[in-house]
């Protein structure tokens, strides 16, 4: 008698990784951008253009205006929503004289006193050949210096992916905020998975390593807060993660502001200068 052939279930879908469902939320098409949050938050807003040394980068916004009544500076990284917009910007990514048009506005913001917010969502700095040509890792660099010893208050906020030192260039403040379903990372997990084991279809594995998500890097000690969404993300409900994200930078804003000049730089060197310390015993 010929043995019955059973046939095995097949085996179930393994789930998609939590960090990968909210790297999809952050990079979600209708997810409000930078420019978004800045029109509902503030008021008055006039923007700065140019660098004074070669150009006007489309990818990066300055410009000054009032948040509750109080004159400070805005900056933030332009996507675009149609095609041609996104290809005149880079998708999002900053060339050199957008650092340095960034960095020119904050020093405006700094002999006037005001404050400063940045928004970020960006995959990294523009990588392209003309870029490199024109200094960018120098603008980068140069951010990063001049951003840790502004003498005003700064508030930094990741809306949607911050990506590697193109997005650190903008993020040295006082306060860190994150969006509930944002990422910080210092490489995209298409890239890491290309890396580490020779193939970009490995980006979820690569999206877990990472711990890149709000959550995580909250608690790796690099941004100061978690700025909760409205259910399955801010791109159901932007009014709403408009209204989370205002009420919690005046928290924040009030905190810092009320502080002497002295105390605020010192709280903000100790802060970056204890990132990423580890210890080992023997």
């Amino acid at each position: 008698m010929a043995e019955q052939e059973t046939t095995r279930p097949a085996p179930a879908a393994a789930p998609t990784p939590e960090a990968w469902v909210r790297t999809e939320l952050a990079r979600d098409p209708q997810r409000p951008y930078p420019m978004d949050f800045i029109q509902a938050i503030f008021t008055d807003f006039s923007e700065i253009h140019g660098d004074r040394a070669f150009g006007d980068d489309p990818a990066m916004s300055c410009g000054m205006a009032y948040f509750h009544g109080t004159p400070v500076l805005v900056i933030a990284n332009l996507k675009g929503r149609t095609l041609k917009e996104r290809v005149a910007r880079k998708f999002g990514s900053p060339e050199p004289e957008g650092y340095r048009k960034a960095l020119r506005a904050m020093k405006i913001a700094e002999k006037f006193g005001r404050p400063i917010f940045t928004f970020l969502d960006l995959t990294g700095a523009y990588p392209g050949i003309s870029a490199e040509e024109r200094g960018q890792g120098e603008a980068i660099a140069r951010n990063l210096l001049e951003m840790s010893r502004l003498r005003v208050p700064t508030i930094a906020t990741i809306t949607g992916e911050g990506g590697s030192g193109g997005a650190l260039a903008l993020a040295v403040a006082d306060r860190v905020l994150m969006l509930e379903n944002s990422v910080y990372s210092v490489i995209s997990p298409e890239a890491g998975a290309s890396i580490m084991w020779k193939d970009a279809g490995k980006k979820q594995l690569a999206a877990a390593a990472l711990k890149y998500t709000s959550f995580d890097v909250k608690r790796l000690g690099c941004v100061d807060e978690v700025v909760r969404e409205p259910k399955g993300g801010g791109q159901n409900d932007p009014p709403e993660a408009m209204r989370l994200l205002e009420e919690r930078l005046t928290v924040h804003f009030d905190e810092i502001r009320a502080m002497p000049l002295a105390e605020l730089l010192g709280r903000r060197y100790e802060k970056f200068r204890n990132i990423a310390q580890f210890y080992t015993s023997t």
